[in-house]
């Protein structure tokens, strides 16, 4: 049973000290809009090197 109400008693005391920290940081949103952004702007650098490269290979005569 004290086990349970220290559990209990410490939880309480981390959710208090949660609510009382205003500044907590920036939202996860623009993150992950950012990080979002990356993902595409790097598949379409990888979509552009793949057919320049399979474009030069193809140009390449085979003796």
């Amino acid at each position: 049973m004290q086990l349970v109400t220290f559990l209990y008693v410490a939880t309480v005391a981390r959710l208090a000290e949660l609510r009382r920290e205003a500044e907590r940081g920036d939202s996860p949103v623009p993150t992950a809009v950012i990080i979002a952004g990356l993902v595409v702007a790097g598949v379409a650098v990888t979509g552009i090197v793949l057919t320049k490269a399979t474009d030069w290979m193809n140009s390449i005569d085979n003796p």
